[in-house]
């Protein structure tokens, strides 16, 4: 897909099964090494959900554009880190990811924020998250969210060639 002139974002909504399509060209179009662990995908692609993955966890930032039309600019997914009952109260960023035309927009924040919302209408008081150590900008990010680094895993990946650390960051819902 061509890059769409960005002229508005618009209101952070749930995805829907039609996203799917959408979804996955953008997951595909935004994999890097500085942020996936898994390789990169190749076809036949796999469906963008599943029964893990299912459409109400995902938040989309779509941008009005200046043909009048819209576009997927990004997606976070929001889920519980465990079906265990002792940690209903906590939720999960498990993936974000931002079409490379929609950078700097305010997309990334707009979904933070959106999150924030979500994760407390469900209840939660905690927002958790997983980041890769060398994955500097989404680390400065979440830092400036409120984030705090809350451990690390010291080489947990062999990503090209090298070792790279899991950082564990959260933050409270109740400011």
């Amino acid at each position: 897909m061509s890059a769409p002139h960005f002229r508005s974002l618009l209101p952070v909504r749930l995805a829907v099964p039609r996203d799917e399509s959408a979804l996955g060209e953008l997951d595909r179009a935004t994999w890097s090494t500085l942020h996936a662990v898994q390789p990169r995908p190749v076809p036949p692609y796999e469906p963008f959900f599943d029964a893990r993955h299912r459409p109400e966890e995902f938040l989309l930032a779509e941008a009005a554009t200046g043909a009048g039309g819209t576009h997927i600019a990004g997606y976070l997914r929001l889920a519980r880190p465990t079906p265990l009952a002792c940690n209903a109260h906590v939720r999960q960023i498990q993936g974000l990811a931002v079409a490379g035309w929609a950078r700097r927009h305010g997309v990334a924040r707009a979904l933070l924020h959106a999150a924030y919302a979500e994760a407390r209408r469900q209840g939660a008081g905690r927002l958790t998250l997983r980041v890769l150590g060398h994955n500097a900008p989404a680390r400065a990010l979440y830092a400036a969210e409120g984030f705090a680094v809350e451990g690390v895993l010291p080489g947990e990946f062999f990503l090209g060639g090298r070792y790279v650390d899991d950082v564990l960051m959260g933050r409270s819902l109740e400011d």
